[in-house]
């Protein structure tokens, strides 16, 4: 094995943190939106981002607003990262994310249903003043499925914990 130079040793080191730094971001958008967390959500993005999410396109603050009414009007929200690629340039780093998030809906009847939405998030990320986050958004969706849902296990299973939102979730409780 060839020896690492100082120089190439921080470099590493510089890598590996933009990744992390980038990851936690894309980590906290996911998390902003199951929760109903609009700062957590908020805080993944650049003051001036813009986002593409199909459904509507624009600045970050009203992207947010939209996706906290959104995914608020629904029964509950479960999104899943999938593979993650970064490209990193200097303050600047481009990434594909893939995601599949489960939403809880309501069919025209009343009756539950789960919506299933599988993509990949296309996304710019930029470093200011030490801080990744993202500076540009697109949503590409691959595949959807709308079922009826089954709730039998929550019915038969009155005292499993579920998940929570707006500060009700069990991993926001003090411990």
């Amino acid at each position: 094995m060839a020896e690492l130079s100082i120089e190439k040793l921080q470099q590493e080191i510089v890598d590996l943190a933009a990744r992390r730094d980038i990851s936690d971001a894309v980590q906290r958008y996911m998390r902003g939106l199951d929760r109903l967390d609009r700062d957590m959500q908020r805080s993944a993005f650049h003051d001036n981002a813009e986002i593409d999410c199909g459904l509507m396109a624009g600045k970050v603050d009203a992207f947010v607003d939209f996706c906290q009414e959104f995914l608020g009007s629904m029964d509950g929200s479960h999104h899943l990262l999938g593979q993650v690629r970064i490209e990193l340039d200097g303050d600047r780093a481009r990434g594909e994310c893939y995601f599949q998030a489960w939403h809880g809906t309501r069919g025209s009847d009343g009756e539950p249903r789960d919506l299933v939405i599988a993509g990949r998030y296309i996304d710019d990320y930029r470093c200011i003043d030490g801080d990744w986050r993202i500076s540009r958004r697109v949503l590409l969706t691959d595949w959807v499925t709308d079922l009826p849902a089954d709730h039998s296990f929550f019915e038969n299973s009155p005292g499993a914990l579920r998940g929570g939102r707006r500060g009700e979730d069990y991993s926001q409780r003090p411990r």
